[in-house]
């Protein structure tokens, strides 16, 4: 693997709305998911740098083009009584892969855990996804087989609200 001695790590600006509005698409097609995107440059731009900010993101560009991103937020344990940081989204531009820019990504979101003192560094993955899934062992990450997401949504998330 080639190293890009160009490329750079930076924090998100509301000028890189549509390049990570654009990539979440991306990411969602390749996921198969793409039925599932509501997301709109405005609702992204809130999210990100509205009043009450949800998430960061930082961007990965090489040449001045920007070429990956990842969103990630804040999280609590309760078992450690800290703060963890969790990586939302993780994604390299197809042209872009095998460069190193997901491990420099990834190594940039653990010094920035490490910095704000959190306790973990956590992310989901798809379980068909095994180039990422092999990418991220071999980055350190423990997969955690006995944990599921449980996710509520939309009118299930509405019917539990009025119980």
């Amino acid at each position: 693997m080639t190293v890009d001695t160009a490329f750079a790590i930076r924090p998100a600006t509301p000028a890189d709305v549509a390049h990570i509005h654009a990539m979440i698409v991306e990411l969602a097609v390749f996921e198969k998911l793409e039925h599932m995107v509501v997301a709109t440059e405005a609702l992204l731009h809130e999210g990100l740098f509205g009043a009450r900010a949800a998430c960061e993101a930082i961007i990965g560009e090489a040449g001045g083009e920007v070429v990956c991103f990842a969103l990630f937020f804040h999280n609590f344990s309760t078992f450690l009584t800290k703060k963890g940081l969790y990586l939302e989204d993780l994604y390299v531009r197809q042209a872009h892969r095998g460069k190193g820019y997901g491990s420099r990504m990834l190594q940039h979101l653990a010094r920035l855990a490490v910095e704000r003192q959190c306790g973990r560094f956590e992310w989901s993955v798809l379980d068909w996804n095994t180039p990422a899934i092999d990418f991220y062992k071999s980055m350190g990450a423990e997969i955690l087989p006995d944990w599921r997401i449980c996710r509520v949504t939309g009118a299930p998330l509405a019917a539990l609200a009025e119980q």
